[in-house]
């Protein structure tokens, strides 16, 4: 299995433990506009794009509306199967749903007043690591200051020049990564100047 079907595994099993108006990270959705979400994104090739492009947006509301009128249980047996066999997310479903899922999956744990990071393998640390430094150039691509992104074993990346002045935003990488996704509720330790630290966790981070 890999990590992708992995996460995907887990996600699912949260999904289905939550139930469907269970509120989530993602502004006023609930469990089911989650899922529904996910359906679009892998099987709606025609609404998908609008998912990333503003003026497409319209569109892909309208049919996660329609398809989030499914029975909640019918749309999370779908996102158990994975993506179809006709769909390119099929082939690169390694490489690019990692992160989707992690981060959706915490959108379900940590709107909850009482969730906790979880312990995750070292190579999914190391994949997600990968992915925040790509996903930080554009995150913090309108900061003011420096970005500087430290995992608690050293490693660095910079994924915003910008003067002289920098934070630097320490964690492990899956919070690193979910901070870089625009979410609030992460465990991170952030330093510099008081001021930039504000700038940075100020920005519209989201995607």
């Amino acid at each position: 299995m890999t990590l992708a079907q992995d996460e995907r595994a887990q996600l699912v099993l949260t999904l289905t433990a939550v139930g469907e108006t269970a509120p989530t990270l993602c502004g006023d959705w609930t469990a089911k506009d989650l899922a529904a979400h996910l359906v679009v994104r892998e099987r709606r090739l025609d609404a998908a794009p609008g998912i990333l492009l503003p003026f497409l947006a319209g569109y892909t509301e309208r049919v996660q509306k329609d398809v989030a009128t499914a029975p909640y249980d019918e749309l999370v047996a779908t996102i158990a199967g994975g993506p179809p066999i006709w769909s390119p997310f099929k082939l690169l479903d390694p490489l690019i749903n990692v992160g989707e899922m992690f981060v959706h999956h915490e959108d379900l744990r940590r709107a909850r007043p009482d969730w906790s990071s979880r312990m995750l393998s070292v190579d999914m640390e190391n994949r997600l690591w990968s992915i925040a430094g790509l996903i930080g150039r554009r995150a913090y691509r309108g900061s003011p200051v420096g970005v500087v992104l430290e995992s608690l074993d050293g490693r660095t990346t910079t994924v915003r020049k910008a003067g002289g002045r920098r934070v630097v935003l320490t964690g492990r990488p899956s919070e690193l990564l979910l901070h870089a996704f625009g979410r609030s509720a992460v465990d991170l330790d952030p330093s510099g100047d008081p001021d930039d630290v504000i700038a940075v966790q100020s920005l519209d981070r989201s995607f």
